[in-house]
């Protein structure tokens, strides 16, 4: 399958996804997200994995600012409209909270270190860059973490050259001062 192709079909499982929320946005479940519902059915739909489907959707949503657009209302839609976040795990009892943050803590851990073995240091300082601006936007505007990314995704999208130099600019500068010391 050539490349046009390929992403020709992801086009269309994106944007008909983005109409099935739509219209019945129940479909994603009361904690789950969105944007990983879509990149989901497009890694099973088009029978990949979902760093491919990852890379696949960016691709969709970077060269077609329609769908792009229609992709963060939907999320805007379910995560911040329509939501009340984290409602259910406010009334957990503590020992729960501490179970659960204490297993997302290990996996965080876990993942950035498979990362750096994986694709290196730049890529998951780029991760944490990411992370951390999108926590500060969500923090700033009162919204979900998955909302919060997606804005900054949609955001990096229109303005990709200068997002990407920046923030190579920043990574420079952090090597530049480790060295240093």
């Amino acid at each position: 399958m050539s490349t046009h192709n390929r992403e020709a079909i992801a086009e269309q499982i994106v944007l008909s996804e983005i109409n099935n929320l739509r219209s019945d946005p129940s479909i994603v479940k009361e904690n789950g997200c969105a944007a990983c519902h879509i990149l989901f059915t497009l890694a099973n739909r088009m029978q990949i994995s979902e760093q491919d489907a990852s890379d696949l959707l960016s691709k969709v949503l970077f060269n077609n600012p329609e769908i792009n657009e229609l992709f963060i209302e939907i999320v805007e839609n379910i995560h911040m409209k329509q939501r009340m976040m984290g409602v259910s795990f406010s009334i957990k009892r503590r020992e729960a909270k501490d179970k659960y943050i204490d297993s997302n803590f290990k996996n965080t851990l876990s993942e950035l270190s498979a990362d750096i073995a994986n694709y290196g240091a730049d890529i998951v300082l780029r991760k944490l860059l990411i992370s951390s601006i999108s926590l500060e936007i969500a923090k700033n505007i009162g919204i979900d973490h998955h909302a919060a990314i997606e804005e900054l995704y949609y955001y990096m999208r229109k303005n990709d050259q200068q997002t990407h130099e920046s923030i190579l600019e920043f990574i420079n500068r952090f090597y530049e001062r480790i060295r240093r010391r």
